[in-house]
């Protein structure tokens, strides 16, 4: 298709949240030469962490490199689950059922963690329970589909339920998929209102925020780090990594490890109400059950449709990104042939070589990242609350992720080049089935 075909004449290449929720602009104020934490990053893992150590009474600052909060945290899909990269299934197969066990108990753990943090500073942010619905691609999918969440509701207690495809426009109109399985507890929320008020809420608790001060060196020293920037060097005790997608040659340890992934959403222009209800009847979000899914929200304020894929392509050319997105979302709704979309933007998660995320130290800089697409949002605020915990002397601030060899390939020195061809191989993975 045409990209001109497939957006509105005004077309915005700026995240849908960012309507709702636009970036604020903080005035530049003056840094300071020395502080007890330096804070690198300003999405939900840094702003967490400056938040429970401001509380603490630390000195806190946040160094951004842009705007504050234009990151990923605020482009994300606003999908809170309890998911890994690896599936339950997998790690009770190939490290046995402790180690299964343990990794989604952290899943859990961070699901849990962002709701209370929610609730306890009263965070705006469109929070509702929405249920999830997994489409499957074949009948093999829906197979294996079945058997895991099986695994997680014997191992764990999850709660599920599958549907076949004869029951399936009873959550969603479309007849592309072979059945599917319905997570009826997990959440969504607008990400760049929860941004927005993990934000206030930290410079309520006295960490000071600098957009525009990108850090591009970190020298340690005797007694701490150097920072440098741009706008001046800043001294701290402690350094916090939350950089994920964007993280670059300041740290060349976790440039190696943290391998940057964009994705593309795009919204639909309005659309009658029933429409939307009519596509999903129960309100869920839904993704297909491939590698390189596709995934779709719906507006928690508006009758829209938020569309996604075509991870890890490169960002380029957003209005033909906008026209692929179309041909996609139009495998799953032919129904939506006259929608056109009015938004199209990128963030950039981060990905790591063995697809867990990881939270450690290393040489006195903490950090938590490689998040691999899909659990950002809860984990990452998760891992910004255990860092700061650490920093603070908590003795319990552990996690199932501690000790994992956090490995690079001698291949990688922190430019993707190889991406196109790992995604190319994915789809060669699901069009050929599990």
């Amino acid at each position: 298709m045409e990209p001109s075909r497939a957006v509105t004449s005004d077309l915005k290449t700026t995240p849908y949240w960012w309507d709702a929720a636009p970036r604020p602009h903080l005035p530049e104020s003056a840094l300071p030469q020395q502080v007890d934490v330096a804070v690198i990053g300003s999405g939900c893992t840094g702003l967490t962490a400056a938040l429970m150590l401001a509380r603490a009474g630390r000195n806190v600052a946040v160094l951004e490199a842009g705007d504050p909060g234009q990151g990923a945290s605020s482009r994300a899909t606003g999908v809170l689950g309890r998911a890994l990269k690896h599936s339950f299934s997998a790690i009770l197969r190939d490290e046995g059922e402790a180690s299964a066990k343990r990794a989604y108990g952290a899943a859990r753990t961070a699901f849990d963690f962002i709701l209370d943090l929610i609730a306890r500073e009263q965070i705006d942010c469109d929070l509702k329970i929405c249920g999830r619905f997994m489409g499957a691609n074949s009948p093999a999918h829906y197979d294996a589909m079945a058997r895991d969440l099986e695994a997680k509701h014997r191992h764990l207690g999850d709660a599920f339920k599958m549907v076949s495809r004869a029951e399936q426009h009873r959550e969603i109109a479309s007849d592309f998929f072979h059945g599917g399985g319905v997570i009826p507890d997990h959440r969504q929320l607008h990400p760049g209102k929860y941004q927005l008020g993990l934000m206030n809420r930290a410079r309520e608790a006295g960490a000071q925020i600098h957009g525009q001060t990108e850090v591009t060196g970190v020298r340690r020293e005797a007694e701490g780090f150097a920072l440098q920037t741009p706008r001046g060097i800043v001294r701290a005790q402690h350094v916090v990594a939350a950089t994920n997608g964007y993280t670059g040659a300041a740290t060349p340890y976790l440039q190696r490890r943290a391998v940057p992934i964009d994705a593309y959403m795009v919204a639909t222009e309005p659309m009658a109400p029933e429409r939307l209800k009519d596509l999903l009847p129960n309100g869920r979000t839904f993704h297909d059950y491939t590698i390189n899914a596709s995934y779709g929200v719906p507006s928690p304020y508006e009758p829209r449709l938020l569309f996604g894929g075509l991870t890890g392509e490169r960002p380029t050319d957003l209005p033909g990104k906008a026209a692929a997105l179309h041909s996609k979302m139009l495998a799953f709704f032919p129904q939506l042939a006259d929608v056109r979309f009015s938004h199209i933007w990128t963030g950039r998660c981060a990905g790591t070589f063995d697809l867990y995320p990881h939270i450690g130290e290393q040489e006195g800089l903490f950090y938590g990242l490689g998040f691999c697409f899909g659990s950002g949002l809860p984990i990452g605020t998760w891992f910004g609350d255990v860092i700061a915990r650490r920093i603070l002397g908590a003795k319990d601030a552990t996690t199932a992720f501690d000790d994992l060899d956090f490995t690079t390939r001698f291949f990688y020195w922190g430019r993707p080049w190889f991406m196109p061809l790992v995604m190319r191989y994915y789809r060669w993975v699901d069009r050929r089935g599990f």
